[in-house]
């Protein structure tokens, strides 16, 4: 895929979830709020955010319990760790899974915007094996897919916060921005 069509197929997905959110009736943002809903805020697609990483597995995952918005605990299997450099600083990241039998990660994660320019309780990335995995093996991160929790948009839902060893120390300016209208942040 071209550089063009890569920014392009971004572009077409962000289109669609502007669509989503302002006519759905499953949307995150409430009916009342819908009429002034002129789409989300989102970073330029940049390639500098997008990394083909390998996840190092952990032997055993261990389970740890996770805090949500409605003060309530959820579990998550911590499976694997993908380390990279971020902005120049050498970070970690850790892969969750929900149950130890599904194939899909879950990477939830604050950085230097929270709470400024992006959602104060932190932003998730999902990666899916056949969305996300390369043929050589390599999970393809693109924080460019970052998006908000749906409590970010409304105190009706509750959204696991983001555990302190994926908090990083510096700025990852792609992605989802802060939703103006819902800074519900925990």
């Amino acid at each position: 895929m071209s550089s063009h069509e890569w920014k392009e197929r971004f572009e077409e997905e962000r289109r669609q979830k502007d669509e989503f959110f302002a006519v759905h009736p499953q949307s995150p943002i409430s009916p009342r709020e819908r009429h002034t809903f002129r789409g989300l805020s989102y970073w330029p697609v940049d390639p500098n955010y997008r990394f083909e990483l390998e996840l190092r597995e952990y032997d055993e995952p261990q389970v740890i319990a996770v805090a949500d918005t409605k003060g309530q605990e959820r579990k998550l299997w911590r499976w694997g760790e993908f380390r990279f450099q971020l902005d120049g600083e050498q970070v970690t990241l850790c892969a969750y899974r929900s149950d130890p039998r599904e194939e899909r990660f879950f990477i939830p994660f604050r950085d230097r915007t929270s709470g400024k320019e992006s959602y104060g309780a932190g932003r998730y990335l999902d990666l899916s094996p056949q969305d996300h995995l390369a043929q050589d093996g390599k999970w393809v991160v693109d924080f460019n897919e970052a998006y908000n929790p749906w409590c970010a948009y409304s105190e009706d839902y509750a959204c696991p916060f983001v555990p302190t060893e994926n908090w990083l120390s510096v700025p990852v300016r792609a992605g989802e921005k802060n939703y103006p209208h819902g800074e519900n942040a925990g």
